[in-house]
């Protein structure tokens, strides 16, 4: 299988675009939280948006525009969802593209906007549009480190990743930046994110390639359970790199798929790693399931436990919640054929339960920074992953407490 290198960037690593954030003040002073990316041209979008009913007013904003297929800047706000915020969320929206629009000298159809922040807080304009016209100034090639810290909200670090390949003799960059450490549950994955290439890519592909690749990373990560009304991953391809048009017909479209996912799934990590209070890292895969759809249902219903989540934090060798989660999810299950393994140590075996000895032994495995849990369930091929974490105090702390 070729490789991919990673390579520093993120949003600003490929061809073609560039990026910034400032201090805009939209929640508080002394943090960067207006970011915004920009193409050197219109070029081709795709998005994936939250499956929330109540959908944010950038949301409903960018899916009529995104209908286009081409976009030029993005405008990403933290400390402010404007969700649930009526019309007036909506006007803001659009004004908030009309004056980066303006700024930038483009035309304001081609912005998109983003916001990420507490729900049924109204975006203050004015503060919004001093830091437009400062983030215009301020633009840069190397400006995806910026970009990707004005975007949090309680991440504790940024989340960026860029890699290159060759495609038709051409350098080929992928790259991207995401935030998100709460409020993370798939379809779709609760996050913002952003990914550029300067790959030259047919309209209707990127936006396949984005689905397939959002559907194995981000729809494949899990912290505490909640889908935000903000949801959105915005992929723009800027063609810099010459390379020829690429479609499912191209010889190397899987090789620029399989980078996109890679990015995507590197930045999905990332935002587990990082989840709220969180302290273990937790790949829950699922097995001899009898089928895929029932293997992902298993792993999501372990992944989202919190009974089970919290026995991870707290060292406690409890399986059994392990097996109860199983058997809610929906999955096709004989607790007579399960096989339970936490790390290589077999939990529950078809039946016969772990005696002192491995219980202990699954504690040793719980108190790695990262450790994995399988389930076999020996009724036919099908599997999935999940990635998770633990439930700890702090999650607790953080949310309780995330207002005030």
């Amino acid at each position: 299988m070729k490789k991919f290198e990673f390579v520093e960037g993120g949003v600003t690593a490929a061809q073609g675009f560039r990026a910034c954030g400032v201090e805009a003040g939209v929640k508080c002073q002394g943090r960067k939280d207006l970011a915004l990316i920009v193409a050197d041209q219109p070029v081709p979008v795709a998005a994936v948006y939250t499956t929330n009913k109540v959908a944010a007013a950038p949301v409903r904003v960018d899916r009529e525009r995104t209908r286009s297929g081409s976009a030029q800047a993005v405008v990403v706000n933290s400390g402010c969802a404007n969700a649930c915020t009526g019309e007036r969320g909506v006007k803001d929206a659009l004004e908030t593209a009309r004056l980066a629009g303006a700024a930038l000298g483009i035309d304001e159809r081609l912005v998109l906007v983003c916001s990420t922040g507490v729900i049924g807080v109204h975006l203050p304009m004015e503060r919004i549009a001093a830091g437009l016209e400062k983030a215009a100034g301020c633009l840069s090639g190397t400006g995806g480190y910026d970009a990707a810290r004005a975007i949090m909200t309680t991440d504790t670090v940024d989340k960026q990743v860029a890699v290159e390949l060759e495609i038709d003799g051409k350098t080929v960059t992928v790259g991207g930046m995401c935030k998100g450490s709460g409020m993370i549950e798939p379809n779709m994955a609760t996050m913002l994110g952003f990914i550029t290439t300067d790959a030259v890519v047919h309209p209707k592909a990127l936006d396949q390639a984005l689905r397939d690749a959002v559907e194995v990373s981000f729809n494949r990560v899990v912290v505490d359970g909640d889908r935000s009304t903000n949801d959105t991953v915005i992929m723009m391809a800027g063609g810099a790199a010459g390379n020829g048009t690429l479609t499912p017909y191209h010889s190397q479209w899987q090789y620029f798929v399989d980078a996109l996912k890679t990015v995507c799934l590197e930045l999905g990590k990332k935002m587990v790693l990082d989840g709220e209070g969180a302290t273990k890292f937790v790949t829950v895969r699922v097995k001899g399931a009898k089928t895929d759809e029932d293997a992902q249902m298993a792993a999501r219903a372990v992944s989202k436990s919190a009974l089970v989540k919290t026995s991870w934090f707290g060292l406690d060798p409890n399986w059994g919640r392990v097996i109860a989660a199983v058997g809610y999810s929906g999955a096709e299950v004989d607790e007579s054929k399960v096989q339970i393994y936490y790390g290589d140590i077999c939990a529950y075996d078809q039946g016969r339960v772990a005696d002192k000895e491995r219980l202990m032994a699954m504690r040793d495995v719980m108190r790695k920074r990262a450790f994995e849990v399988t389930v076999d369930m020996h009724l036919g091929d099908g599997e999935d992953t999940i990635y998770t974490c633990d439930l700890s105090y702090d999650y607790v702390k953080i949310n309780a407490e995330y207002t005030t």
